[in-house]
């Protein structure tokens, strides 16, 4: 550690210089930075169930319809003539806008009698009862009025930028005149619009508001705003250097990555903390800058490589969960966290190498009074052994009401319009998200096979929580036979235009299934149906991606945790060289871990993408107070009985304020629109003061009496 203390200070303008240079190349990349809303996308990851539902998708080239929910006043139905001209008028209004490739709706676009197209002029000259009879006719009003009349669903399918046309609805709802229709908007196309809102919001305000918090715990703990900055440029210059990066690799940000600056902040200011503290100590001791850096380094340098391997470790413990998000995640934090440790080490000694010092630890408000409080719960052993009990006991009684979330707007907070509108669309029609699917077509069989599609399809619809399976074998059933070649041949060419989009290829038919009021134990049986038919290829959709997800998020929970132990012990086991020190450096982890996931059950937060990650992120954060705590102690262990207490003075002060600079920085979570990022800062708050605790309470339990006893 000498030689590279050495060259730091003797070539500190060139670090200084080279961090520099560095930065301005990643604040330019950001300029390039780019989001992807797309929830699908990035859900399809790692899935055999999402791959198959983006593969549908792009067979019939048909993106995710954005539902319009139009509701009449009371006393008003659409089975009513004067109602029908309305909607054709609406329908041809949101047909005009930009990036709308076609719009279903109850009434069709030809009448299917004379072939004549159906505006609201044309609609408007036919007598009332002719309009009922063309509409209701028609085999896809049961699939858009609702039961009552009063409410009927229209579908606008985009052509290009689904997310783009979402908000462009979105305004010409909110301009849309009052006193006529009731128009509620609903889709994945409105999920990722307001989802990209969100994370546009969230990286301008959420990463100040969080090093505003940082800064202000940190300040209590050294005392000296010049000093207070610099423990935490290292970790606020990794955030931007790995976004810069991600930015100029093409990687764009999504709804799980956008959470990825704050880890870094929050997470990567550790080791800034730690030298910034331990060089204001040996400003006590001695004026020679260059000393105080090599004596610095030599005695937390170690513990600094040590910290950013396992925090990184913990982070990249997630590319064991085979979850295409959460790998992405652990990766773009994992390169953080590097980052703000390279910078710590080399940046920060070039910097406070030539920066005056003149506060003492002794101003700070987390000062001498707090190490002193720890040393007394220290010297009774009966504390650790208290806190142990009684945190096995909190985790053996909750850990097993452990739950998964299956909700497919857990990005939203309860109060949030989004889930108002989908759960109005849910209350009308059962479902705010239809279903689609493949029934096999073998163009050699003829059209003889159309009728066993029909009745597969009835049996499809006859199982709990369906309401409709509609495909083009519905369209074909009333259509004379000597017909239906040239239909047929149309749909698949695209000359002929269904309402619902492309609904037949060269060798399937797609359909989609109406939801009604279902549970996830309907949808299993949808799918042990579909699996069972050869008529039917496929059966996918943003519900069956969201219960795959549930099933992969609770196999990435055990699986980022044994990888995280793991890679956890073998880094330790490598340091140490002994397994007496590593386990003892493990064991308040292990606490940790338990309390974290028994708080997670009791508080009723369930396991989601990124709830399910935290204690991978927790065991790789957590273990640095054990690896500070544990090098403190054997530095001073060489100068005879006290050494956990003389240890305590030591590493102590960082530890608490790190524990609290973390839980208090996450706290600016709360303002977040997205709502499990509030259950984040929860989280944190739980784990790093007991990760804290655990490591200054038991660890000197574990490390023999001399240790708390004062020499003689």
């Amino acid at each position: 550690m000498e030689r590279i203390a050495a060259f730091i200070v003797e070539h500190h303008k060139r670090v200084l210089g080279l961090t520099a240079l560095t930065t301005v190349l990643a604040v330019i990349a950001l300029f390039w930075i780019s989001f992807n809303a797309d929830v699908t996308q990035f859900m399809a990851q790692g899935s055999e169930v999402g791959r198959d539902f983006v593969a549908l998708q792009e067979k019939y080239d048909t993106g995710d319809p954005v539902n319009v929910l139009v509701t009449l006043p009371e006393g008003r139905s659409f089975r009513d003539a004067d109602a029908l001209v309305e909607l054709v008028g609406l329908r041809d209004a949101i047909s005009g806008l930009d990036g709308v490739g076609g719009v279903a709706t109850i009434v069709p676009q030809t009448d299917p009698l004379t072939g004549t197209v159906l505006t609201a002029d044309t609609l408007a000259s036919l007598p009332p009862a002719a309009v009922e009879q063309v509409v209701l006719g028609s085999p896809i009003a049961g699939l858009l009025l609702s039961e009552d009349g009063r409410s009927t669903l229209t579908l606008v399918v985009p052509e290009g930028d689904a997310t783009q046309l979402a908000r462009d609805l979105t305004r010409y709802v909110e301009a849309y005149p009052p006193g006529g229709f009731e128009l509620t908007l609903s889709g994945n196309p409105v999920i990722f619009a307001r989802v990209l809102d969100m994370i546009t919001w969230f990286l301008l305000v959420i990463p100040p508001v969080v090093m505003g918090l940082l800064l202000l715990t940190f300040y209590a703990t050294i005392g000296d705003r010049k000093l207070t900055i610099m423990a935490i440029i290292p970790a606020a210059l990794g955030s931007v250097w790995t976004f810069g990066l991600l930015s100029a690799l093409g990687i764009r940000i999504d709804v799980v990555s956008v959470i990825v600056p704050i880890f870094v902040i929050v997470m990567g200011s550790a080791d800034g903390l730690h030298f910034v503290t331990h060089y204001q100590e040996e400003a006590r001791r001695t004026d020679d800058k260059a000393e105080r850096v090599t004596t610095t380094l030599r005695d937390i340098g170690v513990p600094m490589i040590l910290t950013t391997v396992s925090t990184a470790a913990g982070f990249l413990s997630l590319l064991a969960t085979g979850v295409g998000p959460m790998q992405q995640m652990g990766v773009f934090a994992a390169v953080g966290i590097v980052f703000a440790g390279i910078i710590s080490f080399f940046f920060l000694p070039a910097l406070l190498s030539h920066t005056e010092i003149t506060s003492r630890p002794s101003k700070a408000l987390l000062g001498r009074r707090l190490t002193s409080a720890v040393k007394t719960l220290a010297r009774r052993r009966w504390v650790a052994a208290a806190l142990t009990v009684g945190l096995l006991a909190f985790a053996a009684f909750s850990i097993p009401r452990i739950a998964v979330d299956t909700d497919q707007l857990f990005f939203f907070k309860n109060g949030d319009p989004i889930r108002a509108d989908f759960a109005k669309m849910e209350e009308v029609f059962g479902g705010a998200t239809p279903l689609m699917g493949e029934f096999v077509l073998d163009p050699a069989a003829g059209l003889g096979q159309l009728a066993g599609i029909l009745e597969v399809s009835r049996e499809l619809e006859a199982l709990p929580g369906v309401r409709k399976v509609f495909s083009a074998a519905d369209l074909l059933a009333d259509i004379p036979p000597a017909e239906i070649p040239g239909v047929v041949a149309g749909l698949t060419s695209g000359s002929t235009v269904s309402p619902l989009g492309n609904m037949v290829s060269g060798d399937g038919l797609r359909f989609v299934l109406f939801p009604s009021d279902f549970t996830t134990a309907d949808l299993r049986g949808w799918l042990d149906f579909a699996e069972a038919q050869p008529e039917i290829r496929a059966l996918t959709g943003m519900t069956v991606l969201w219960d795959e997800m549930a099933r992969l998020v609770l196999r990435a929970q055990s699986r980022s945790l044994i990888a995280a132990f793991a890679l956890v012990m073998v880094m330790l086991l490598i340091a140490y060289r002994r397994v007496r020190l590593t386990l003892v450096a493990i064991v308040p982890l292990a606490l940790t871990i338990l309390t974290l996931l028994g708080f997670l059950a009791d508080s009723g937060i369930q396991l989601n993408l990124l709830t399910a990650i935290a204690s991978s992120i927790v065991l790789g954060v957590g273990i640095d107070y054990s690896i500070h705590f544990v090098a403190a102690i054997e530095r001073a262990r060489a100068d005879g009985p006290g050494y956990v207490l003389r240890a305590i003075d030591k590493a102590g002060r960082p530890i608490i304020a790190n524990a609290l600079g973390i839980a208090i920085g996450l706290t600016g979570l709360w303002l977040s629109p997205l709502k499990y990022h509030g259950q984040v800062s929860m989280i944190m708050w739980v784990s790093m003061t007991t990760a804290a605790l655990t490591a200054l309470l038991v660890i000197p339990a574990l490390s023999g009496r001399d240790g708390t006893r004062e020499p003689d």
